[in-house]
């Protein structure tokens, strides 16, 4: 029985970095992901250093996030932006590619994928569709 972590899997900390920096390379460049770069800053370094932090503890490395910032509360620290089922299939996005590029195993590929799913659909904070006040509301 294999014990390693995902965080082992991936190569450590040069594996966990290289697959944030691949991750977020591809939100810089592709057009087809830009409304998901539209809530980041200018500059993406602040980003791609609270990533690495985060996602090394949350795949089973050292937890480096909790240690220098606290408890994540992801959902809470996400609230300022819109987060709609857009931003978050474009963010998907991202990772997927990022996941490619690094060609690993499949099976873990698969894991990690539905694990970022899971945790990106909770991020969401805003409806996909807003009520128009001009539509009869009927009755």
């Amino acid at each position: 029985m294999n014990d390693a972590t995902p965080y082992q899997l991936l190569g450590g900390e040069a594996g966990v970095r290289e697959l944030v920096e691949r991750f977020y390379d591809h939100m810089d460049a592709e057009p087809a992901v830009k409304d998901v770069r539209a809530l980041h800053a200018a500059s993406l370094r602040a980003s791609r250093d609270k990533l690495f932090l985060f996602l090394s503890g949350w795949l089973g490395g050292p937890d480096l996030y909790v240690e220098r910032f606290g408890h994540p509360r992801l959902r809470q620290r996400h609230l300022p932006f819109a987060i709609d089922s857009r931003a978050r299939d474009q963010w998907m996005q991202c990772m997927q590619m990022a996941l490619a590029d690094m060609a690993i195993d499949e099976t873990l590929q698969t894991k990690l994928l539905a694990a970022f799913r899971a945790t990106a659909d909770h991020m969401r904070n805003k409806a996909d569709f807003e009520p128009h006040d001009d539509l009869p509301t009927g009755g």
